[in-house]
């Protein structure tokens, strides 16, 4: 993980194999994810209980002389010239909008669905925007549809819409969205930004959310880190919501419950918490409400399979010319990553399970015997084994220190990689 395609190849020949495979239009990233996508139903199929979605758009960003054979992300200032006038530059790169299906524990099961696509062009967007209602233009002519598409193709890869429940952030609070969902009998929990009409709509969501249902205090953290506390005031409450104006005579109104999480007081080191969800499942107490803002709260998992794919892999380091071999060396990660944040969550949701669950006969018979048991231990279960990877990546499995993390998991993996390469190489010239 994290290296360049010459240095895991080691020789021209293998490397030219690589360029070429990743270069091959008969290869695209639907052929390269197309195991773990049936995988990923698998695993979900023999999981218990519900299953989350997360929903999420990345951008990857490259340094390039020419960007047309990678295309672009955005335009951001750059400051001013020496006369103050605005500066401004395209970046380099792609966008990747993934779901990644988990249990309600948190143990990624695998992605559902990976788009990636470029922008051709940025010129008069804003413009537009003055003379056109963005939502009077047709979901389908906007680059948001990418939130409904994801949401119908990952529901009909895990097939069983009623069980699922997909997640996602205030970019995802699209109308169309919810009746999508509810058109396939799917489920969905998502952070709102926008007040809409309710009722009859002589008013807002915002009017019929004035009642306090109790309170809840939770654990976090402030922006130095530290441990802190935040009470919440605890709203939520089953509303007729009207879709936009100008397109009322397309979709129907929907009757939604809204939760709204507020933070009293305010912090000193840190931001206010403030979170306003809508969804199409029933909420009849604070402890349904809770648990929702719970659920919700796993949504930051599939930015921690992000950070994987971009600080364990390195995919921006990449100097591959063309998006279409970026695309599938990306999608190439993705089964990396997904397989380092599966073993890391592993270790705390089932720490008691089979070594083999994770890891080949070579990978456990290179750790006994090159990790050191620690004195108190008895059973030699996943746990045991997981944490042996984790020190080769750094972690001192010390009393007191919490479970291993996505880091030092990704680069003792890496070790193990290598001595396990090792040992078949010697097994070869000395024998068993």
């Amino acid at each position: 993980m994290g290296q360049s395609i010459p240095l895991v190849c080691q020789d021209w020949a293998n490397t030219k194999a690589a360029y070429r495979f990743f270069s091959n239009e008969r290869v695209s990233e639907a052929d390269i994810l197309a195991g773990h996508f049936q995988s990923t139903r698998d695993r979900a199929a023999a999981a218990e209980g519900l299953v989350l979605v997360l929903h999420d758009t990345t951008e990857f960003s490259y340094q390039r002389k020419k960007s047309e054979a990678i295309g672009i992300t955005k335009s951001i200032n750059s400051g001013r010239d020496k006369a103050g006038r605005l500066r401004s530059h395209t970046v380099c790169g792609i966008l990747m909008h993934s779901s990644l299906a988990v249990t309600i524990e948190g143990v990624p099961l695998g992605l559902a669905v990976v788009k990636f696509w470029t922008r051709k062009k940025f010129k008069g967007t804003a413009a537009l925007k003055k003379k056109i209602n963005p939502t009077r233009i047709p979901i389908e002519k906007k680059e948001s549809v990418r939130w409904l598409e994801n949401l119908k193709q990952s529901t009909q890869l895990l097939d069983h819409p009623g069980r699922c429940i997909h997640i996602g952030d205030r970019e995802s609070d699209i109308y169309e969205l919810f009746c999508a969902a509810q058109e396939i009998g799917t489920h969905f929990l998502i952070r709102t930004c926008v007040d809409r009409l309710a009722g009859d709509g002589d008013h807002t969501i915002a009017d019929e959310m004035d009642e306090v249902e109790g309170l809840h205090r939770i654990e976090v953290r402030d922006s130095n880190g530290d441990p802190d506390q935040a009470v919440l005031e605890i709203r939520y409450r089953k509303i007729r919501v009207l879709p936009p104006i100008g397109k009322q005579k397309r979709y129907p109104a929907l009757t939604l419950t809204v939760i709204h999480a507020e933070e009293r007081g305010t912090p000193k080191n840190r931001k206010k918490i403030d979170w306003k969800l809508i969804t199409d499942l029933p909420v009849g107490s604070r402890t349904d409400a809770i648990e929702k803002l719970e659920w919700y709260g796993l949504r930051w998992k599939i930015e921690v399979f992000h950070k994987i794919l971009k600080s364990g892999c390195k995919a921006e380091e990449s100097k591959l010319r063309t998006a279409q071999r970026l695309t599938n060396l990306i999608s190439l990660f993705c089964i990396l990553s997904w397989r380092v944040f599966w073993m890391t969550m592993l270790n705390r949701s089932a720490p008691d399970a089979p070594p083999t669950l994770a890891l080949t006969a070579t990978e456990i018979g290179v750790l006994d015997r090159l990790v050191n048991d620690k004195p108190k231990a008895r059973q030699k279960t996943l746990s045991h084994y997981l944490i042996k990877i984790a020190r080769l990546g750094g972690y001192l499995a010390r009393a007191s220190d919490p479970p291993p993390g996505n880091t030092v998991m990704w680069r003792g993996l890496s070790r193990l990689t290598d001595i396990a390469l090792g040992a078949t190489v010697g097994v070869e010239f000395v024998g068993n």
